[in-house]
């Protein structure tokens, strides 16, 4: 009887997972789904980074050949990405008692039109953005290059989530 049990229940579960294909990275990715491109992320904001947007492209690219099984192709793939940086901004984020700048705040803002070419109705387009802080004893220019990295990394982490894992 309980092998009985046991061969209906990897019969249901193995049945259940027809539709998508899931993975220990979180993604669920259409069996369909073979290919996967990136278009060149611009910097259209106002303050620019000259790292920035080979930085983005090139993480979007390595977080997608590393934790799917999706190939990358030039253009048209399965999973499109295209967009650009809208936002890159310093601002003041912490003040002392007496009114003197504590923390400043690098906040990167990207705008994503991801196409999903095997089901349309999972296709979207949003804006991510991401922060660091740092302190402002420092310039921008001496933190941004440490700073920048771990931005990115948060952006396309939300990307990976909001397109491969529907988060």
């Amino acid at each position: 009887m309980k092998r009985l049990l046991a061969i209906l229940a990897v019969l249901l579960l193995s049945s259940c997972g027809v539709m998508i294909k899931y993975s220990l990275s979180g993604a669920s990715i259409p069996p369909a789904a073979q290919t996967f491109s990136v278009a060149y992320f611009p910097n259209n904001a106002t303050m620019v980074s000259p790292i920035l947007s080979t930085t983005l492209t090139e993480a979007l690219v390595d977080m997608f050949s590393r934790r799917t099984r999706l190939q990358q192709v030039e253009d048209g793939g399965d999973f499109a990405f295209e967009g650009e940086i809208t936002n890159y901004t310093s601002v003041t984020a912490s003040v002392s008692s007496d009114d003197y700048a504590l923390l400043n705040r690098l906040t990167i803002t990207v705008t994503v039109r991801f196409t999903n070419a095997i089901d349309e109705t999972k296709s979207w387009s949003k804006s991510f953005s991401a922060y660091e802080d740092y302190d402002s004893t420092q310039l921008l220019t001496e933190v941004e290059g440490t700073l920048i990295p771990d931005i990115v990394d948060k952006l396309v982490t939300d990307i990976f989530m909001a397109s491969a894992s529907d988060w």
